[in-house]
């Protein structure tokens, strides 16, 4: 599956349970404020579990597929990438993902991030990476 719509990304965070991601993505924008594709990145990452079976890595790499049309090529590489964290990018993503199962605060509403996907699907469009 390739999603090709904010809107459709949307429709499928909010079918997957999104309060771990809400706060993932929320902890990545107090630590990295400018960094909004990092960000997307913790909102997105765990939508592989509803395009199809498999163990983490196969979640992560259903997840990076479906929305590399969509967000690009680095949002890609932060969620498909498994193993050992080789990059400050990945640290920090790794460590907002473990940070969020356990940090109990209030990260908002999913509909918070619509233009902050917008903004990062648009600067990917024009990078000519969406048809």
């Amino acid at each position: 599956m390739e999603l090709r719509s904010v809107e459709e990304l949307m429709d499928l965070l909010y079918t997957c349970g999104h309060e771990h991601a809400l706060r993932t993505a929320a902890l990545l924008r107090r630590s990295r404020p400018a960094d909004k594709e990092l960000q997307v990145a913790g909102l997105v990452h765990g939508i592989g579990e509803l395009l199809g079976p498999g163990d983490e890595a196969d979640r992560a790499r259903h997840a990076a597929e479906a929305v590399r049309p969509l967000l690009g090529e680095r949002v890609h590489r932060l969620i498909r990438h498994r193993g050992p964290a080789t990059d400050d990018d990945l640290l920090r993503l790794r460590q907002a993902t473990e940070e969020g199962r356990f940090t109990g605060f209030d990260a908002g509403v999913l509909e918070d991030w619509r233009t902050v996907l917008e903004l990062v699907a648009a600067r990917n469009s024009r990078l000519g990476a969406v048809d």
